[in-house]
């Protein structure tokens, strides 16, 4: 998922919102409505975004160094994270300080232009459609049966889920501009449009504050889900692992998970048979979770006073 599907969709929508975001400013240079520009630096700031993810991509594939021997997989959610700043501050602060200038100096949109931005919203809701269309194609795979709400949660892969709920924030952004733009036009009053601006940067600051909660999670160090652990659980006992004792799982990218158990074996073997033991289940455990590529087992005697296995 987090690879090509990701890729693709963050380039759909970091296009959409170039073009957008060039019109939206236009609009708002004719117009001089809070609520385009509040747009305008919506959509600036959505392709800033878009563009961080693609380099946070980048370096995550960096190889394994000395500085760093796990690798370089993090840096996606490092960027997500910056991510989720550059919304809050650029975006949703931005549009509540507009919404209360304007609130505070209100004047309706008038003169020959006054269709422009209506138009121009119509346009733009259009082309974040196709881009919200194409993050639910290429998310719905990794996505499987689960709620939206649960992939965003435990999604380990940053990108499709921070570009699900950017363009869905634009969605619903374009839709309030697209009221407060339009009661503006037909009571001449403009508070209408700073109304449609707060509810943009409202709504923007919600959407960044959720992106940090689960992005933080990530930069801390998740384990793997619920049914990995289980598949891994299972699959180290076999030939020469009479049970596991203790385990525990972090995922050092997206697509990189390292295991750390301590195994029973049978106090019989020679070190030879346990060295075989442990290559065993390791080969079991990168066959049942392809992503568990780090795998460290430390083999032990199942005394008395140790605690029983876990299940």
């Amino acid at each position: 998922m987090a690879g090509h599907g990701g890729t693709k969709a963050i380039i759909a929508a970091l296009s959409a919102n170039l073009g957008i975001a060039v019109t939206k400013f236009i609009a708002y240079l004719l117009t001089h409505s809070s609520s385009m520009l509040a747009e305008s630096v919506h959509s600036v700031a959505d392709s800033g975004n878009q563009v961080l993810l693609l380099i946070g991509g980048k370096r995550a594939r960096r190889a394994a160094d000395e500085e760093h021997p796990f690798g370089y997989g993090r840096a996606r959610y490092l960027y997500a994270f910056v991510v989720s700043i550059v919304l809050f501050s650029l975006g949703g602060l931005f549009a509540l300080y507009e919404a209360w200038h304007k609130w505070a100096d209100p004047h309706g949109i008038e003169g020959r232009w006054w269709w422009v931005p209506i138009a121009v919203l119509v346009a733009a809701i259009a082309m974040e459609g196709y881009s919200f269309r194409t993050a639910i194609h290429e998310a719905n795979p990794a996505r499987d049966k689960q709620s939206w709400a649960r992939f965003i949660k435990s999604s380990k892969s940053p990108e499709l889920p921070v570009v699900l709920l950017e363009d869905f924030g634009a969605l619903v952004g374009l839709t309030l501009a697209l009221g407060g733009v339009g009661m503006t036009l037909a009571t001449g009053d403009g508070r209408w449009d700073a109304a449609g601006t707060a509810c943009i940067g409202l709504l923007l600051v919600a959407i960044a504050c959720v992106l940090a909660a689960e992005t933080k999670s990530l930069l801390l160090g998740e384990s793997a889900t619920a049914e990995d652990v289980v598949r891994i659980r299972s699959a180290l006992v076999g030939e020469g692992v009479d049970s596991v004792i203790h385990l525990k799982t972090l995922h050092l990218g997206p697509e990189e998970l390292l295991v750390a158990a301590k195994i029973e074996v049978s106090a019989a073997r020679s070190a030879a048979d346990v060295a075989a033991a442990i290559n065993a289940a390791e080969a079991r455990v990168r066959a049942a979770v392809p992503i568990a590529r780090v795998i460290y087992l430390e083999p032990d005697l199942l005394a008395s006073s140790d605690p029983a296995p876990a299940s």
